[in-house]
């Protein structure tokens, strides 16, 4: 049995995945999660000390010593390609190599490769702008919508950050594996941020919702996964990505506007395994490996029954965890914290799936699962007082 080790700020997902595939998993991780703890051989909390946030470079020191056959990472490493080299050191990396991150995660060179490849892209800027457009201030190391505020006109531009056009329409993302030369498109998604139902505000990524083909969610969806496809291919061949990656985008009357590459896993790919029954740990090792899955998203989206998603789930304020069995045993909850655990505002609680007969339907159900979990943590919270 091959031992993996991923390693990120939440690698529940995709250690799940791997486990279900027969790997063994060992995890350096930013929460720990019971969920985790319960798939994985070993489990190191990675944080900075008196911040409790996720620190690669801690996640390098807890990895070094840990023994495994092939090394995975996922978010923020896409971020601090020194640190990939880092993580992996002699041992196999699965996943795309510093360099590749580098290129993909520049918003200039996306610019140039949609363009090339016949796609729009929202217009960049790295000084204060003219007048007459709405605009964006994104950190070139950015992720999960963190540090995206919509620009103020007179104010400066923080250092380490662009201004991105803001283009109207629904945010969504492709997620695709690919051998360094070919894509196969393996889910289309909407994605959910700034949704104060789950308890986040701003941009922040809050969840994602796949549907089947024709589902009112992205008007177009046929012309849009063709060319949110070809953008899949236009990077990949470009940068000779490999292993599952991911392409945001706003999509406006069927024509993907791309507005950032994630050259790992994602957080919607679990919706993907859920909807159709793949395995994405697997097709993540055989395609860093240069063999692609034999898989047809427009067919399988044809064929789907209806709308899968998730969100997660942030604190609208200051709580804890109570007791937390029944949440485990439900496979519509995951990344549950141990009890006990405290939760200050806008930290996330838990991440929750539901299905629906469309996107609407699904959303509906996600928000009724949230309204039920809010209530549990806060049941929980009268009986500890």
């Amino acid at each position: 049995m091959p031992r993996v080790l991923i390693a990120g700020v939440s690698t529940r997902g995709f250690a799940e995945s791997a486990a279900r595939a027969g790997y063994e998993v060992v995890a350096v991780d930013g929460y720990g999660d019971l969920d985790l703890v319960a798939r994985a051989a070993v489990v190191r909390i990675a944080r900075v000390r008196g911040r409790g946030r996720f620190s690669t470079r801690a996640a390098v020191a807890a990895a070094r010593a840990l023994e495994c056959d092939a090394v995975v990472y996922e978010a923020s490493f896409e971020n601090h390609p020194r640190a990939v080299r880092a993580l992996a050191g002699p041992r196999p990396l699965w996943g795309n190599g510093p360099a590749a991150l580098a290129r993909a995660r520049d918003p200039r060179r996306l610019a140039r490769v949609a363009a090339t490849a016949g796609l729009p892209v929202p217009r960049l800027r790295f000084a204060p702008p003219p007048a007459g457009a709405a605009w964006l201030v994104k950190p070139l190391r950015s992720g999960g919508g963190a540090g995206v505020v919509p620009w103020r006109r007179g104010a400066r531009l923080p250092r380490d950050c662009y201004l991105q056009q803001r283009i109207a329409g629904v945010t969504g993302s492709i997620v695709f594996a690919a051998d360094g030369r070919r894509a196969v498109p393996l889910g289309l998604s909407r994605i959910l941020a700034g949704e104060r139902r789950f308890g986040a505000d701003g941009f922040r990524y809050c969840g994602s919702m796949l549907g089947a083909a024709g589902d009112p969610q992205f008007p177009d969806d046929a012309r849009l996964l063709e060319r949110a496809a070809r953008l899949a291919q236009a990077v990949t061949a470009a940068w000779g990505l490999v292993g599952v990656n991911g392409v945001d985008f706003v999509a406006r009357r069927g024509v993907p506007f791309a507005i950032e590459v994630n050259p790992r896993y994602t957080a919607s790919m679990e919706l993907v395994e859920r909807a159709y029954g793949l395995s994405i740990f697997e097709i993540h090792a055989r395609a860093c490996a240069g063999t692609l899955p034999a898989f047809d998203l427009a067919s399988a989206r044809r064929g789907a029954p209806g709308a899968v998603g998730k969100a997660i789930l942030y604190a609208r304020r200051p709580s804890a965890m109570g007791e937390a069995r029944a949440w485990l045993a439900d496979p519509d909850v995951r990344d549950v914290s141990p009890p006990g655990t405290r939760f200050a505002p806008r930290d996330p609680v838990c991440t929750v799936f539901a299905r629906g007969a469309d996107a609407a339907a699904c959303d509906a159900a996600l928000v009724r699962r949230a309204a039920a979990l809010y209530r549990d943590i806060e049941r929980s919270e009268a009986r500890i007082a």
